[in-house]
């Protein structure tokens, strides 16, 4: 069944720190509701340095993208760059996700 939001979708924040800012989904969390976008929420996690069969992995303070819920991301229309709804029509016998605003298609 196709989602709301896919990852490498162009989405824009409508809620949180990061409203008003665009991004690309880098990965989605369905059973958390949680979208991760490039270069936002971005969180600091302190990390020891550890030995690993590989070799040595350094530690340090490391910056990478947070969780944002799904209800504060939208699509961006690529008609207008617009923010828009999406809904599914079924073209040839598949689901499609098309753009509300335009009538898109988004896949």
């Amino acid at each position: 069944m196709p989602a709301r939001v896919r990852s490498g979708d162009e989405v824009i924040v409508i809620g949180g720190k990061d409203r008003g800012k665009r991004g690309k989904v880098l990965r989605v969390d369905p059973a958390r509701e949680r979208v991760y976008v490039e270069g936002l929420n971005m969180i600091k996690r302190h990390q020891r340095p550890r030995q690993t069969a590989a070799g040595e992995q350094g530690g340090g303070v490391i910056e990478r993208e947070g969780p944002i819920h799904l209800s504060n991301v939208m699509p961006i229309d690529p008609k207008d760059g617009r923010p828009t709804r999406v809904g599914i029509e079924i073209v040839d016998g598949k689901r499609v996700r098309v753009a509300k605003r335009s009538g898109a298609r988004l896949d």
